[in-house]
């Protein structure tokens, strides 16, 4: 791919992809793989230069450039996919593999402390009388949309009966059966 027809890809994919700006890294990271495995660069994140040989073949020194070119589209399409603030932060990495790997180490360790957040704040949630039935059913179910984002599983047996009993109580009063049976099968209790 040339770098001119891979800058009108640029052009056209970034108005869809949303800048990194430090949040939601597995879901960007995902996004920013996906775009370059389209462009055919994905590959320098995982095969490492082939190095500089005395008297290389014609073959070897187009694999060399081949690799070097889609290193540096790589780059600046990982780099462009950033906010202002990252990218000045960023910016003089040297290779493709060593920005990814950067990120990964830094952003990956900040969502594994996002998910203790997110499993403490379902381990402690409680359903009161005084907010709407509706807007604590939504709630719940953006806490486990926000398990699934991280491909986590909630284990909800040892809170079954406490949110058993509540949502029996709430769900069946104001809203009806319909819903009970709804968020305990969105729970994985009812298949």
């Amino acid at each position: 791919m040339t770098t001119s027809a891979s800058m009108k890809d640029m052009h056209k994919t970034f108005a869809k992809l949303d800048k990194f700006s430090g949040q939601d890294f597995q879901r960007w990271q995902k996004k920013m793989h996906f775009y370059l495995t389209d462009l055919k660069v994905v590959y320098v994140l995982s095969t490492p230069c082939p190095a500089f040989v005395e008297n290389e073949t014609l073959e070897q020194t187009r694999n060399r450039s081949k690799w070097e070119n889609a290193d540096y589209i790589c780059r600046g399409h990982i780099l462009n996919g950033m906010s202002d603030s990252l990218f000045d932060v960023y910016q003089n990495v040297q290779s493709a593999k060593e920005l990814w790997d950067r990120l990964e180490a830094k952003y990956m360790a900040e969502d594994v402390s996002s998910k203790k957040f997110l499993v403490g704040n379902f381990l402690n949630y409680k359903m009161v009388d005084t907010r709407p039935v509706m807007e604590q059913y939504h709630e719940l179910q953006r806490m486990l949309g926000q398990f699934a984002q991280y491909d986590m599983k909630m284990d909800v047996t040892p809170h079954f009966p406490k949110l058993v009993f509540q949502l029996t109580l709430l769900f069946v009063e104001l809203v009806g059966l319909v819903c009970c049976v709804e968020i305990l099968t969105m729970l994985g209790v009812f298949v």
